[in-house]
């Protein structure tokens, strides 16, 4: 111990001065400094530089937990206390959660759905029920709008679509995009606030033709959209509210990446046994055919 405080101090004050004050020899200061680390401070080093790579890799989004899940994927095995003590000796820290406010108008008197989701969350198989809204990213160009439409069974992405305007449009290309990638079966539950984007002719009309039932939060009732509210702000805690865009085109790149790349296919989720969505998906299909 003593060795180790005259190396840290070595900077600032000469080694002779600091053996004669702390009562070692200059010999066995040298000495210690000469041997190899010892197999319990190489395997510590280690696992400070393997815990610091997971933080860097998970995009410092992961809490000990899940931290641990991504090590184990990469062969290394450490226990929750000791994750978190090097978390706190390196001085890793999560990216943390901002306010953000919400985006849609329901102050119109377009037909509104019933609520069929009745905050019913827990589906049994992907594609019976679906949640969707917008929200919005600043860039210096201007607010850029997301629309997004989220799996509740696998928690996934399943569509969005990003433009200027906050339009019925917008919602209506991310639905396109998630029908025509996910091709649902005929009765799924499409969930949406009361914004007058989902209200629209245009927007119902799309729905129908693809087979889905509508079905609408309650008025000012943003617990009944819960999931997709979380994802906003899973999506600006880690992504948005440390970026500054300086035009629509980079915002867009970076989301679609977080979006496609990173939350669906690598982002592990305690709710899905610690998988991420794409993983979870595969699981799922792999038990299909097996039974």
């Amino acid at each position: 111990m003593r060795y180790a405080q005259i190396e840290a101090m070595r900077p600032e004050y000469p080694v002779s001065l600091m053996c004669h004050a702390l009562s070692v020899s200059e010999s066995g200061y040298h000495a210690w400094r000469g041997r190899p680390p010892s197999a319990r401070a190489q395997e510590a080093a280690r696992l400070e530089l393997e815990v610091k790579a997971a933080h860097i890799r998970t995009r410092e989004t992961c809490g000990p937990e899940r931290l641990q899940r991504d090590l184990a994927d990469h062969g290394v095995g450490i226990g929750i206390h000791r994750i978190k003590r090097i978390r706190k000796k390196l001085r890793l820290r999560c990216k943390q959660k901002r306010k953000f406010k919400a985006t849609t108008d329901s102050n119109h008197n377009l037909p509104v759905a019933p609520n069929r989701l009745e905050r019913n969350f827990a589906v049994s198989a992907p594609n019976r029920a679906w949640v969707s809204d917008i929200t919005y990213i600043a860039t210096d160009e201007g607010w850029l709008y997301l629309a997004g439409l989220k799996d509740l069974y696998s928690g996934e992405l399943v569509g969005h679509a990003m433009g200027a305007r906050m339009s019925r449009n917008l919602v209506m290309q991310a639905l396109f995009r998630a029908a025509s990638a996910r091709r649902p079966e005929k009765g799924l539950i499409l969930h949406s606030d009361r914004g007058s984007q989902y209200c629209s002719h245009d927007y119902r009309k799309l729905a129908r033709q693809f087979g889905m039932e509508l079905s609408m939060s309650r008025k000012g009732d943003c617990w009944d959209n819960a999931p997709m509210e979380s994802f906003w702000g899973t999506l600006k805690t880690e992504l948005v509210h440390h970026r500054h865009y300086a035009t629509r085109d980079e915002a867009k790149r970076e989301i679609a990446e977080y979006i496609e790349i990173f939350y669906n296919r690598q982002r592990k989720q305690a709710r899905l046994g610690y998988l991420s969505p794409a993983a979870f998906m595969r699981r799922y299909y792999e038990n299909l055919v097996a039974a």
